[in-house]
């Protein structure tokens, strides 16, 4: 069972700077692919970004592209989100998710292990 923390949310301003962490606890997930996903209120759960076992491949949502970075450290079984130029669309619960394969898609059905979100609030 791999047991899924994110941590970093918070309330900023329009235009700050978030990094969010997933950090895995149980059997970590060192060799599966890892995706960031958000829910605003009254919206669906959409993808945000994933990242392959070894970091080699990462997936942007084209509406946070050239904003939003993912990173991982193996060693310290932690995936990254940077997130820059927040703006207030942005605002929302902010989960981690652990595929059962090597790779990150973008659909939510092949992540099998969830965090509880943690949640990002930008103020205009």
């Amino acid at each position: 069972q791999v047991q899924l923390v994110e941590s970093g949310g918070g309330l900023v301003e329009a235009g700050s700077s978030l990094t969010l962490s997933c950090t895995s606890s149980g059997r970590t997930f060192s060799n599966n692919g890892v995706g960031w996903f958000r829910q605003a209120p009254g919206k669906e759960r959409e993808f945000v970004a994933g990242i392959s076992w070894n970091g080699g491949d990462t997936l942007i949502t084209d509406s946070v592209k050239g904003r939003f970075a993912i990173s991982r450290d193996r060693n310290k079984h932690t995936v990254f989100l940077q997130m820059n130029s927040l703006k207030s669309e942005d605002t929302g619960v902010y989960y981690c998710a652990a595929s059962l394969r090597a790779s990150a898609g973008s659909a939510s059905s092949g992540y099998r292990y969830w965090g509880q979100g943690t949640q990002v609030t930008v103020s205009s």
